[in-house]
């Protein structure tokens, strides 16, 4: 039985238009916070600007249980799916 979670995260993948860039790190975060916790390690720097700015993200939803995280990370995708 899939999770609406891992379901979100297939319809992710099959998505016929990819959303903007800001989106795109909320996923990732939402993903992140949901499927791991919270943000650990250093935080990349120098030149590695992706690998700042998804750090970055994540760390904005340090302290979201995993719980909520997943839910909004299932609303989101669902509201990208209805848009098409």
């Amino acid at each position: 039985m899939t999770t609406p979670f891992e379901q979100a995260q297939q319809d992710v993948q099959t998505m016929t238009r990819k959303p903007g860039n800001d989106v795109l790190l909320k996923l990732y975060a939402l993903f992140k916070q949901g499927s791991v916790g919270d943000v650990s390690g250093k935080r990349p720097g120098g030149f590695d600007f992706v690998g700042g700015a998804k750090y970055d993200a994540w760390a904005e939803l340090q302290g979201t249980p995993s719980e909520q995280a997943q839910a909004q990370y299932v609303a989101l995708v669902e509201e990208l799916k209805a848009r098409g």
